[in-house]
């Protein structure tokens, strides 16, 4: 199959995957604060009471956590669309 048919049945795949990331992700890093912090909610950038380092750890590690969680499925969507259509999607 061409690399066109991997591309097309791949698109609405990301964007489902792409939701479903984002909700894990954002799962997984609150979870993952409450542990290393403490706290129930990770700081706003705007939360006059939470200093620049909390802030900016916060940030990083949200960042981190969304970057690899979407890799990951966006990795493990592109496996399943080639081995449903034979073409990688690109």
């Amino acid at each position: 199959m061409s690399g066109g048919v991997g591309r097309a049945a791949y698109k609405p795949v990301g964007l489902l995957l792409g939701m479903g990331a984002g909700v894990l992700a954002g799962a997984l890093f609150r979870q993952v604060w409450k542990v290393t912090a403490g706290d129930g909610e990770a700081p706003d950038a705007i939360d006059e009471d939470r200093g620049w380092v909390e802030i900016l750890a916060a940030a990083a590690l949200q960042g981190a956590i969304f970057a690899v969680v979407r890799a990951a499925v966006d990795r493990g969507g592109a496996i399943g669309v080639r081995r449903l259509t034979g073409s990688w999607p690109q």
